[in-house]
Formats: C-alpha cells, structure tokens, sequence
C-alpha cells in the first residue's frame, strides 16, 4: 500500500521551508549567518553619531561582524549601549580593545572599527586574558568631517572677523584723515616729492656726467694709490723699524723727567732774567758799562788811543825798544832824544 502525502501536509511543508527560506535569507540581508559560530560585545557611547543597525563592525580595514543592536541605558544616564556581532568566531581580541565610531566614506557612512594595537596584543599573548563572549568594551567616536570643518575653521572665523574690525577701524581712520585739508596737503606733498625726484634726476645726470669727464684722472689716482701701497708692501719692515724707534724714543721720553728739566729752565731763566733786570738798573760793571755813557766815552778814547799806540809801536820800534851794542851811554843818549809821550806824536 503506497503511502499518499495528503494536500494539506504538502501545502503546510512548503508555507514552513517558505517562511524557513524567508528567515534566513532576511538574516543573510542583515548580514547575520544562522549556521555560523557567532559571539557578541557590547560598547558604551555617549553619542553613536548615526550609527545603525547593521553597520560594519571592522578590524584593521577588515569586516568581522555588524552592529546587531542599539538601546539607551536602562540606569536613564543617557548612555548607548551598542550590540556588536562578531561572525569570526575564531579571532581573540585582548582585553582593553576599544570601539571607535568611524566615517567608511565621504558620504558619511558608519562603521564601528575596533582598535587593540600591538601592545595590547603582545599583553594578552603573554597573560592569556580575551574579551570573552557579551563582554563591554570602551567605545569612542572619530571626529567626523563637520566637526573637522568646524574645528579648521574656527580659527579662521575668529581672525577673519578681526581683520574685518581692522579694515573697519582703518577705513574710519582713513575717512577722518583724509579731509579736504589734508587731501590738499597730501597732494603737495606729492608735488614735493615729484620735485625731489626730479632733482636726484638731474644730481644723478650731473654725476655720470663728471665720472665720464673726469674718468682718466681718477684712473690715475687710483693707479698713484696702488703705486703707493705696493710701496708701502715693499717697505712694511723699514716702517715697522721706523714704528719700533719712535716707540722707544716715546718711552725713553716717558720715562725722562722733563719735569725737573722744565723747572730747571725756569729757574735759569728766572736768574737771566734778574741779571738782565740789574743791567739795566745799572748794577754792577756791566751795568755801568751799559748804561754810563761817560764810561763808554773813556773807553772808547783809550781804545782809540791804544790803537795809535799800537799802530806807532809797529811804525817805530826803536822808539820804545833799546839795544845798544857799547852799553848803557848811548842808551841813555838816545833815550833822551826820544819823544817823552809817543802818544802825543
């Protein structure tokens, strides 16, 4: 007797692997697998920043799981409890992991990226301790692109808005200043300085034109310049010993006392000038020479008669020297025919 599936069972059997097929496959689009090995974490936020259920959860770039669920707080702080599924039932991850919220795209799409690094790593390999299954781990949240924008350019705002007070405040003081007076005094003092220009012009002009006129004397200047330091080259040793005796000759008068020389002097000079002062008083021989003209008559007329004297004697020598070969008869003889004063001849 074959045995005969009834309509009904059949119908039922296809409506169960329908709603079986629907399961799994809504979970499959929810990226969960019914028939893997799965374990969960939780994290704490204070703010998801439009995180949803089914992002990715991500591990150095990599999926590992998807964000299962997201609750408020049961103890009313606020805070957001996120349920990660990880589908790698295999990987470990160290205890001090942490879940950091991050932008996927430039169209803001979220994903939760798990963070260890190597330390935490090497940690746990050496102390063994994981996060287990539906262990919390610390969550944070990555600055987002309108939070960069903001933070960049807030600085620039500020410094954009103090600029504009300066130009604002410049302009004011331009627009005080700048008055009918001092427009006009603004104007000569362009004028002033056109002028100015113009005269350097012609002062620059008047320059060239005595540097090309007087172009070969200074050639030669500088030609006798060099000339004269070759010279100086050449004679640097005769200079130094030049240099060397006039330091000695300043040391020598250095150490002279031409203090006591100077005093000295003064006093010579002081007595020359007392003498002089007796001479003229008439003090002494040479004073009465200077000053006695009779004195100076006498000796001029005793000099004049010595001189006639002399001029006699050289004359007629035998007027006044004697020497008689019979003795002293004819001596005497012939002394008394002699003039008695010679001078008076």
């Amino acid at each position: 007797m074959a045995f005969k599936i009834s309509k009904e069972v059949k119908i039922g059997v296809v409506v169960t692997l329908s709603i079986a097929v629907f399961i799994y496959g809504l979970n499959i689009l929810k990226g969960r697998n019914l028939f893997s090995r799965t374990y969960t974490i939780f994290a704490v936020y204070h703010n998801i920043d439009g995180l949803a259920v089914t992002n990715p959860v991500v591990l150095n770039g990599f999926k590992i799981g998807q964000v299962k669920d997201i609750n408020l707080k049961p103890d009313h702080s606020g805070l957001l409890i996120v349920e990660m599924v990880i589908t790698e039932h295999d990987l470990r991850l160290p205890q001090g992991t942490r879940a950091k919220i991050i932008s996927q795209d430039l169209l803001g799409t979220k994903a939760v990226s798990l963070l260890s690094g190597d330390s935490l790593n090497e940690r746990a390999r050496i102390s063994g301790k994981y996060l287990a299954d539906k262990d919390t781990i610390k969550g944070d949240v990555e600055e987002g692109i309108k939070e960069g924008v903001t933070r960049t350019l807030a600085p620039l705002q500020v410094k954009a808005k103090e600029l504009l007070s300066s130009i604002d405040s410049v302009m004011l003081i331009v627009e005080v200043i700048l008055n009918k007076d001092a427009r006009t005094n603004l104007s000569k003092s362009f004028e002033h300085i056109r002028t100015a220009i113009t005269s350097l012009e012609k002062t620059a002009l008047r320059l060239d034109t005595l540097v090309i006129s007087e172009k070969y004397r200074m050639h030669s200047i500088f030609v006798n310049i060099d000339h004269i330091s070759s010279v100086l080259s050449e004679n640097s040793d005769k200079l130094g010993n030049i240099l060397r005796n006039l330091n000695s000759v300043t040391d020598s008068l250095a150490k002279a006392n031409i203090k006591s020389a100077v005093n000295n002097a003064n006093s010579a000079l002081a007595h020359a000038s007392s003498v002089l002062d007796k001479i003229n008083r008439g003090e002494g021989s040479l004073g009465l020479l200077v000053n006695d003209k009779g004195l100076y008559t006498h000796l001029d007329s005793a000099s004049a008669n010595l001189d006639r004297l002399f001029i006699d004697l050289e004359a007629h020598p035998s007027r006044y020297v004697h020497f008689s070969v019979f003795g002293k008869k004819d001596k005497v003889k012939k002394t008394k025919k002699s003039p008695a004063n010679p001078a008076k001849q």
